[in-house]
C-alpha cells in the first residue's frame, strides 16, 4: 500500500534547510529526511545554506548558497533568489525547515507564483519575525506542545521524525552498566554543566559527546575545565558514532528545558536506553508514535 501510495504523489517540493550533509553532528538526520520525501513525490529540489557530503536519490536536486565556499551574505541573498526564481516551474509548494527567514524573503514571489508555504519551526522563543513568518505561511509544523508556533491556528503538531529502522538495539552490543550519556550540542541551553555537577554529585561515569559552536566557544572551554576522570569529552559524532553511543551506555540524560523536543531523546530510547528528562514534555511517549516513516506520511497528508 505504501509503495503505490508514494508513485501516486506527483506532487513537486522546494525543501530550504540549513545544511545537506550526512556526516553532519548536528543536521546529518535530515539527510534521511530528504531520502524519505524523495519516496514520497516526484521531483525535490533543495536549497541549502551549506551542503557536505550526500547520495541522493536521482529525483533529488541540492542547490547551495555557498557557505561551504566561504561566500558572502550578499552573494547567499543573490544566489537564494536566482534559485527561486530558475526553479520556479519545477515546485509546487515550499517546505521551510528551521529558518523562518527564509519564508521572509521569498513569501512575495511563492505567494505570487502561487506556491504554498509550509514552515517548520519548533523552538521555544519567537518574535515579531516569527509571527510574520507564520502569517506568511500556509501551515507551521512544530513537534513539542510549549514551541512558541504551537499556539497559533495554522499550526499542526508533528511526529518528532526518528529513523526507527537506524536507531535501534543491538543484541551483539553490551551496555556498559551505571554509565550516562549526554549527547547533543555544547550550549548554555542545553545545560552540559548542570549534567556534569549531578554526575559529580553522584559519583556516576559519564560520556559527554556534540560540538561546540563558535558562538558557545566560551562555554565549551568550561565545560571541558570541569571534567573528571569519570567523564570524558569526545567532541562532535556523526550519526553512526551516535549510534554506538546509544547503544553501548545504560541511561541518556538530558536536561534541556520545555519549548524544544530534542531529537536525541528519541534517538536514544529507539536504541533501548533508560531515559533522565528534565523536559516534560518529553517525558512519556512511544517511540513509534514518532517515527520517520509516520512523520512523512502526516507531511505528505499537510502538503498535498
Amino acid at each position: 500500500m505504501e509503495e503505490t501510495i508514494q508513485k501516486t504523489t506527483k506532487m513537486r517540493l522546494l525543501i530550504i534547510t540549513q545544511k545537506v550533509n550526512k556526516n553532519d553532528p548536528i543536521l546529518g538526520f535530515f539527510h534521511r529526511w530528504i531520502e524519505e520525501f524523495a519516496k514520497r513525490f516526484e521531483k525535490l529540489t533543495v536549497i541549502c545554506l551549506e551542503k557536505g557530503e550526500y547520495s541522493l536519490p536521482e529525483n533529488v536536486r541540492v542547490l547551495s548558497l555557498g557557505k561551504e565556499e566561504g561566500r558572502s551574505k550578499a552573494e547567499y541573498l543573490s544566489r537564494f533568489y536566482r534559485y527561486i526564481w530558475e526553479e520556479r516551474n519545477n515546485y509546487d509548494a515550499v517546505f521551510v525547515h528551521m529558518n523562518q527567514e527564509y519564508v521572509l524573503l521569498g513569501w512575495k514571489f511563492w505567494k505570487l507564483w502561487g506556491k504554498r508555504i509550509y514552515l517548520w519551526r519548533n523552538h521555544a522563543k519567537g518574535d515579531f519575525w516569527t509571527r510574520l513568518a507564520v502569517l506568511f505561511s500556509d501551515k507551521v509544523f512544530y513537534t513539542s506542545p510549549s514551541s512558541y508556533t504551537a499556539k497559533f491556528r495554522k499550526s499542526v503538531q508533528m511526529p518528532v521524525g526518528i529513523d526507527t529502522d537506524f536507531f535501534k538495539p543491538d543484541s551483539n552490543i553490551t551496555r556498559m552498566p551505571g554509565t550516562y550519556l549526554f549527547l547533543g550540542r555544547i550550549s548554555p541551553i542545553k545545560k552540559v554543566l548542570e549534567f556534569i555537577d549531578w554526575v559529580k554529585e553522584n559519583q556516576y561515569k559519564a560520556t559527554i559527546a556534540g560540538p561546540i559552536l563558535a558562538e558557545d566557544r566560551e562555554y565549551g572551554e568550561q565545560v571541558k575545565r570541569n571534567l573528571t576522570d569519570k567523564i570524558k569529552f569526545l567532541g562532535p559524532v556523526n550519526q553512526e558514532e551516535a549510534l554506538q553511543l546509544y547503544q553501548s551506555h545504560e541511561t541518556y540524560v538530558n536536561m534541556t528545558p520545555a519549548g524544544s523536543m530534542d531529537k536525541t531523546i528519541f534517538e536514544a530510547a529507539a536504541s533501548g536506553m533508560k531515559l533522565e528528562v528534565r523536559n516534560p514534555d518529553a517525558k512519556d511517549f512511544r517511540v513509534e508514535d514518532h517515527s520517520l516513516k509516520l512523520l512523512m506520511e502526516k507531511l505528505k497528508l499537510a502538503l498535498i
